[in-house]
């Protein structure tokens, strides 16, 4: 079954990129010149930090050691006595970061002319609305829907009514509402890289992080139910084949 997946939500369209995305290829074309058998540590947006000697930044911190254990299951589970909607920001603040470098490291293969659409295999398109100024939902190309979406990503990071950073600060009703699109759609970055850019991963040497990466990602949104089933349909072969292991 064809699957056209729209963007229409109450988005709010990102600036135009377009110079940081250039400047971005260029930066990945002197990366792979310099040291094509390394990840690069650029980013395609700027890397969202937590700020240091905050709690959020103890459970970022409590997440990365957890991770160090290797088992996955048990790294993504809410530790004892913290707050569900801290937890899940954490960790959504590090898959962006995550996917933001996954995805800057092939920005010079991912181009108008080889992603003319944003596609998760032939089965699966995807269509940007931002529920404002493009209400329909609008076909465009891979980089433009990818930089819509990590910009507005971005965009919802950085608000403190949404992503309150202080202590004592709440998070509003609709925070969780807010995560599952967040993740809903970071999870399409992942489906795009991986059915039309997997080539140039393993050609980088990007393999296992990719994969690593995206099982940590699949384990904590099915641990606290984030993305529907029918949503990650375009890469259900493959989470069977990362999770079948862990069960």
């Amino acid at each position: 079954m064809h699957g056209v997946l729209g963007g229409a939500m109450d988005f709010k369209a990102g600036a135009d990129f377009k110079y940081r995305m250039k400047q971005g290829r260029d930066m990945v074309k002197k990366q792979l010149i310099l040291d094509s058998g390394s990840r690069s540590s650029k980013t395609f947006k700027p890397k969202k930090n937590i700020p240091e000697g905050s709690h959020q930044y103890e459970l970022l911190k409590h997440a990365e050691a957890t991770l160090g254990s290797g088992n996955l299951r048990t790294a993504v589970m809410l530790p004892e006595g913290e707050d569900l909607n801290e937890w899940v920001a954490v960790n959504t603040v590090d898959f962006f970061n995550q996917i933001n470098m996954l995805y800057g490291t092939i920005t010079d293969f991912c181009t108008e002319e080889s992603c003319p659409v944003m596609s998760a295999g032939p089965k699966y398109e995807y269509h940007w609305a931002d529920g404002t100024n493009i209400k329909k939902p609008i076909k465009c190309s891979a980089p433009k829907y990818i930089d819509y979406l990590m910009t507005w990503v971005q965009d919802q990071l950085d608000d403190e009514t949404l992503f309150p950073s202080k202590i004592g600060v709440p998070f509003p009703k609709n925070f969780m509402s807010v995560a599952k699109t967040i993740l809903k759609r970071l999870f399409r970055v992942y489906a795009h890289i991986y059915h039309q850019h997997f080539d140039p991963v393993i050609q980088l040497q990007e393999e296992a992080h990719l994969n690593t990466s995206f099982k940590h990602f699949i384990f904590f949104v099915q641990e606290f139910n984030l993305i529907d089933r029918r949503e990650l349909a375009p890469l259900q072969e493959l989470i069977e084949k990362l999770t079948s292991k862990d069960r």
